[in-house]
């Protein structure tokens, strides 16, 4: 009987595991915490909808928050095993004036912050190797299950602005202008792409330790 509680505990992960890697990460439910506006915290199991910029809290019943009465909230992804932060932040989305949207954090400093907006797109790419299975989101390999993968739209905010990156090299060496030589190089010698989360996420975390 020992034997056999370690052994069904595994198999219940293990199927866990596989039901939650064939879907995204906005389609499951994440152990996490919103912070209203009234900086009432609220605790329990979060899922987001960044198209729509809502976030459902479930306890005793399930609420729904909108971007306009958040100020922040955070999720244990534990298929992947780490927290993730969103903050509700102005800005112009889909017209020419700004209203709260979510943005998740990737890294932040004194001078620079990288955030980014998550999305699904349609993928015409063969699985190859990886079959349904998603790859880790926290890093930045293309989730995928489906036909789609989870794609990601990038963004800095520096003097007080936030600004679209194009995921163009040449424009991402303009957020880092004062320190091109040294960014180029770190690039180069890491071999760090310009248009992948986690490179990302390296590298305007070297350039805020720069500066």
């Amino acid at each position: 009987m020992k034997k056999i509680i370690p052994l069904l505990f595994l198999v219940s992960f293990i199927s866990f595991q596989t039901w939650a890697q064939n879907k995204f990460p906005s389609q499951i439910w994440h152990k996490g915490k919103i912070v209203a506006t009234d900086g009432q915290e609220y605790v329990g199991l979060v899922m987001y909808d960044l198209d729509n910029n809502i976030v459902q809290l479930q306890r005793e019943s399930i609420e729904t928050f909108g971007a306009s009465n958040v100020l922040q909230f955070e999720i244990f992804d534990e298929v992947y095993s780490g927290i993730r932060t969103f903050y509700s932040l102005p800005y112009a989305l889909a017209t020419d004036y700004q209203t709260p949207v979510f943005f998740e954090v990737l890294t932040q400093g004194d001078d620079v912050a990288l955030l980014c907006r998550e999305y699904v797109a349609t993928d015409n790419r063969s699985m190859g190797m990886y079959g349904p299975m998603m790859m880790n989101p926290m890093w930045g390999g293309p989730m995928m299950g489906g036909g789609y993968r989870l794609a990601f739209n990038y963004y800095f905010f520096k003097d007080g602005e936030i600004q679209k990156y194009s995921q163009k090299k040449k424009d991402l060496i303009g957020f880092f202008d004062d320190r091109e030589d040294e960014v180029k190089l770190y690039m180069r010698k890491n071999r760090l792409a310009h248009d992948k989360r986690g490179d990302l996420l390296r590298i305007t975390a070297y350039y805020n330790q720069i500066k």
